[in-house]
């Protein structure tokens, strides 16, 4: 057994045995005891927001997102008899039965495991193949998260993976008010050319290290009291290794350019294509 990478039958019964050892002073409300500790932990230093203490109960307070290949929850970690608290988002994937893979097959090129018999597992879609699909993903995204946090790519501080779990910064206010997302937002010139700006330079930091988000739109990018914050990197690609990787480079410009020009950015077609032209540059691909 591996850390991090416990199989279903050894995650249940970890889960069972630390219910049956401590469930009976569970904190009234609290839905488990804090997993910290298990599985993945994000970078170090830990951020000092951050409840490590052990003794720390998690509580579910409601769903942040739905999406078709996974929910987010708003879950509060809190020491109990103590001020120390703190606001996490759940990211739980969906399993392989429920679970709708519309992006992989263009993301999962140039992905290879070590082991022949996932591949083939995967390529076919089998059962299983689903099922090692997910841990992918929530395994991409931790590490792609961790990578990018410690290279100052503005995202959400990622906190821990536990299976198909991701547990990361809650990116908004104390009474649970999640960040608005770009898409919802009508900025004033000034501001729309800061974002633009932070836009720029958070896809060039990301493209220094030879990645491009792959999948990028107003939606999975929020804006927390005037900072851009990228999320959702599950399909991060490597733009020399993937075959597409350039073609997917161009996209998620245009996808968030045409954003900024339905909102009055000057000279949007001018501005797209110096941005695509300075991310190609940062990642070496002429």
């Amino acid at each position: 057994m591996r850390r991090g990478r416990l199989t279903d039958l050894e995650r249940e019964r970890l889960a069972e045995a630390r219910e049956q050892d401590r469930d009976f002073n569970l904190p009234e409300g609290a839905d488990r005891w804090s997993a910290w500790g298990q599985g993945d932990l994000g970078p170090e230093p830990w951020p000092r927001w951050l409840v490590t203490e052990e003794g720390a109960a998690d509580t579910r307070l409601g769903v942040v997102k739905t999406g078709k290949e996974a929910d987010v929850h708003l879950l509060e970690r809190a020491v109990p008899g103590t001020d120390r608290t703190c606001l996490l988002a759940e990211k739980r994937y969906r399993g392989s039965d429920q679970r709708l893979f519309h992006r992989d097959a263009g993301y999962l090129e140039g992905r290879r495991t070590k082991e022949s018999r996932l591949d083939r597992a995967i390529e076919k879609r089998t059962a299983f193949g689903r099922k090692v699909i997910s841990e992918q993903w929530a395994l991409a995204e931790f590490e792609a998260l961790c990578r990018l946090w410690d290279a100052g790519v503005p995202v959400p501080y990622p906190v821990q993976r536990l299976g198909t779990d991701l547990l990361l910064e809650f990116l908004g206010e104390e009474d649970g008010g999640a960040a608005p997302r770009l898409a919802q937002l009508r900025p004033e010139p000034e501001q729309l050319r800061d974002l633009w700006k932070q836009l720029g330079d958070a896809l060039s930091t990301m493209a220094q290290l030879g990645f491009t988000h792959g999948d990028l739109s107003p939606y999975n990018i929020l804006v927390h009291r005037g900072r851009l914050v990228l999320i959702d990197v599950p399909q991060i690609v490597d733009v020399i290794i993937n075959p597409r990787g350039r073609e997917l480079l161009m996209r998620d410009v245009r996808n968030v350019s045409s954003w900024f020009a339905a909102r009055g950015l000057e000279s949007p077609e001018e501005a797209e294509r110096v941005l695509v032209e300075r991310l190609l540059a940062d990642c070496g691909v002429s």
